[in-house]
């Protein structure tokens, strides 16, 4: 069955019952100055000036994925996303 929803694009491959926190844009790599949301590709960086920066979300313990907020609200239960931040107060 096809999603409606034109942000799937076939995560369930990856993302499903993934652990995310939510936390501050850090790049996982110092040659990367930006990442994309995993569903709506909304761009993630730290750079202060750029306001069309996400600079919070929902990221992996690793940093390669991250999620915007409202992508992770609209996709948390049907890909069974972990939300370790419930249990964590740590990363905002």
């Amino acid at each position: 069955m096809k999603s409606k929803d034109w942000r799937e694009q076939g995560q369930e491959k990856y993302l499903s019952h993934v652990e995310f926190w939510k936390t501050k844009y850090v790049s996982y790599k110092d040659i990367l100055e930006h990442d994309h949301c995993e569903f709506c590709w909304q761009k993630f960086c730290d750079l202060t000036l750029d306001k069309d920066c996400h600079k919070i979300g929902y990221a992996t313990k690793d940093k390669k994925r991250w999620i915007c907020e409202e992508c992770f609200v609209d996709f948390k239960e049907t890909y069974n996303l972990i939300n370790l931040s419930l249990s964590n107060k740590e990363g905002v």
